[in-house]
């Protein structure tokens, strides 16, 4: 039985229920990460006994399996996608920027299908989009190659932030600090290629990289989906 099939128990003496339960853990997870989702924290949060909230969840891990689909209804289209490539850049950008609003998604992201009811209606609109452009096999193949692309790139890009606040420093500043111990390795002639990315390569923010990288991923997919024409 899941999460999401469990009845829930009565409420008194403190009112309780999932979706107080949900909120107080996403809470805490926007606020110090999934380090800072535990049983006793929410509790406390909510002004109840541990054991309380065992009578709605039975493990942190059924705790994370409901926030993150909470989450995903934030990630649901606001209404149906013209055709299948822009149901997918739909799906791409809206979870990165769910990510962005809550970073810890980022941790969870790429693991084994949501399951609760937000999470399958996002699957539904996904694949519906696609249906019949060609065999259920290969629209699976083209929906996890999308959804491994924006996992990757959403946990990069989230890296990277984590990266700034732990530092204190910024992208730029970081490699204003890193340049010297670049420049002297660039100049011995080792690392050709690297020194062209480096001198010659434009700089984009987070944003421009992740929508050309994605438009490259759909253009790929379209080929094996229904043609260089798609």
């Amino acid at each position: 039985m899941t999460v999401w099939d469990r009845p829930e128990p009565p409420t008194r003496p403190v009112p309780l229920d999932r979706e107080r339960i949900v909120a107080a853990a996403v809470a805490l997870a926007d606020e110090g990460g999934l380090e800072a989702v535990s049983v006793r924290k929410v509790a406390a949060r909510l002004n109840a006994g541990p054991m309380r909230l065992y009578g709605y969840i039975s493990t942190k891990e059924e705790l994370f399996d409901l926030m993150v689909d909470e989450v995903q209804a934030e990630i649901l289209p606001e209404e149906k996608p013209g055709d299948w490539r822009e149901a997918l850049r739909v799906l791409a950008h809206r979870t990165r920027q769910a990510a962005l609003r809550h970073e810890w998604l980022a941790d969870l992201l790429g693991g084994r299908p949501s399951l609760g009811p937000n999470g399958l209606a996002l699957t539904e609109a996904t694949l519906s989009a696609l249906d019949g452009l060609a065999d259920v096999d290969t629209v699976m193949r083209a929906v996890e190659t999308v959804s491994a692309y924006f996992t990757g790139a959403i946990r990069r890009e989230i890296a990277n932030l984590r990266a700034e606040r732990a530092t204190g420093l910024s992208k730029h500043e970081w490699q204003r600090a890193s340049g010297p111990h670049v420049t002297r390795m660039l100049a011995t002639g080792r690392f050709p290629a690297l020194a062209r990315a480096v001198y010659d390569g434009a700089d984009v923010d987070a944003e421009e990289s992740f929508a050309t990288g994605l438009d490259w991923v759909l253009d790929a997919v379209a080929a094996k989906l229904i043609g260089p024409s798609a």
